[in-house]
């Protein structure tokens, strides 16, 4: 009994630690800035700031362990960052009581199209080199970042750069060492000798969660709901099934969706905004450099522990994360999506429905907007359409 709970020590490796933590850095960095622009144009006050942060990092946490432990399957559970943009607009002109409520609107209709089932059987009618296209548009700028981060600050980011493809240049070390774990190594030395990261005054702050009571207002839900749900489900969540499916898992859509709509409540009333699953984030921890398939899912579990404690000392964390230069966060997330992003590109151009998947590619990388609800939406729809016109003959073709 005990050898089988203990089991995993033997199967936890570097990759596992190193896709975990580039994950959570990911995560609590640019993503946690447009949640705190979206808290400053409504003018909240620190504790309902300090609440909105707990509830989005220790939910996610908490569900991204209970659903990769069950489930076996790298499962990054977070918050919709298009739909803090969406929630910021709002702010600006509503109060948080009244956005509150919209959000468990929100959360109800996340938690039936769930329940229904309606979410698995749309997202089974999207060909893979579709849902793909799409997926590639969204992590194409991840891959380009690696080049304007250099260009930006060529010695903070050009020598963990260096250091990545020195390792990654020796195949039997860089099964060992992860090269991402050379290049966050050598950025902290950088950092250190040029003085740049955290100061020593910060201290040790615990996050206190608020309860806000829900105001229910038409014009508000009507503004906030729809686009909300939208962008989680057939945004967010549609990225994370897109890359699961594409290294060889077999996403719970069902239960991602359902999840989608309880961790979205959990949220609301502490003030958070949509909880889903995270596509790049999912993407990091999935790659095929973290091992077997069974086992990659312990990258999502130090991803949870990580912003479990993030949640937890949110006020000290919001600090420390604040001091990391943006372009470095950009690098090492570019450096750590190369592998999913090679593989997408090449299963949405390799076989069928080419030109639904470069439609779908191209609409998401426009980064358009229509009606409040994100380009990757719009792709999925766009390459759909486009397949079906131009695609024809592989829509004929018994499914693989």
């Amino acid at each position: 009994m005990l050898n089988r709970l203990f089991a995993w020590r033997h199967r936890f490796t570097l990759n596992h630690a190193s896709s975990g933590f580039v994950a959570w850095l990911f995560g609590v960095s640019g993503p946690l800035l447009i949640v705190l622009n979206a808290a400053a144009q409504g003018d909240l006050p620190e504790s309902i700031v300090t609440s909105w942060v707990f509830a989005i990092y220790v939910t996610g946490g908490v569900f991204t362990m209970i659903l990769s432990q069950y489930y076996r399957k790298p499962i990054a559970f977070a918050h919709s960052i298009p739909g803090a943009v969406l929630v910021g607009t709002t702010l600006a002109n509503h109060s948080i009581e009244t956005v509150v409520g919209a959000y468990i609107v929100t959360a109800l209709l996340i938690f039936l199209v769930g329940i229904t089932g309606a979410a698995d059987r749309v997202m089974k009618l999207i060909p893979l080199p579709i849902m793909m296209g799409m997926v590639s548009g969204v992590l194409l700028p991840f891959g380009l970042g690696i080049v304007t981060s250099v260009k930006a600050d060529p010695v903070l980011n050009g020598l963990p750069l260096i250091a990545f493809l020195a390792l990654a240049a020796f195949g039997a070390v860089a099964k060992r060492v992860p090269p991402i774990v050379a290049a966050i190594a050598v950025s902290a030395i950088v950092m250190y000798f040029m003085d740049i990261g955290p100061t020593r005054a910060v201290s040790l702050e615990i996050a206190v969660p608020v309860w806000i009571s829900p105001e229910f207002d038409l014009g508000v839900i009507g503004e906030l709901v729809i686009p909300l749900a939208i962008t989680v489900i057939g945004i967010q969540n549609a990225q994370g099934i897109g890359v699961l499916r594409n290294t060889g898992y077999v996403p719970p859509v069902k239960a991602m969706t359902i999840w989608s709509g309880i961790g979205s409540l959990v949220n609301g009333v502490m003030g958070g905004h949509s909880a889903c699953i995270a596509g790049p984030m999912t993407a990091i921890i999935a790659d095929k450099e973290n091992g077997k398939l069974e086992y990659r899912y312990y990258g999502a579990m130090v991803m949870g522990i990580l912003w479990i404690i993030f949640g937890v000392f949110a006020p000290t964390m919001v600090q420390l994360a604040g001091a990391i230069p943006a372009s470095l966060i950009q690098l090492l997330g570019g450096l750590a999506m190369i592998g999913v992003l090679m593989q997408s590109m090449q299963t949405s151009f390799s076989s069928t429905h080419k030109m639904g998947a470069l439609f779908a590619f191209l609409i998401t990388l426009s980064n358009i907007s229509i009606f409040q609800i994100g380009a990757p939406f719009w792709g999925l729809v766009g390459g759909m359409l486009v397949s079906w016109v131009l695609d024809q003959a592989d829509w004929r073709k018994k499914p693989t």
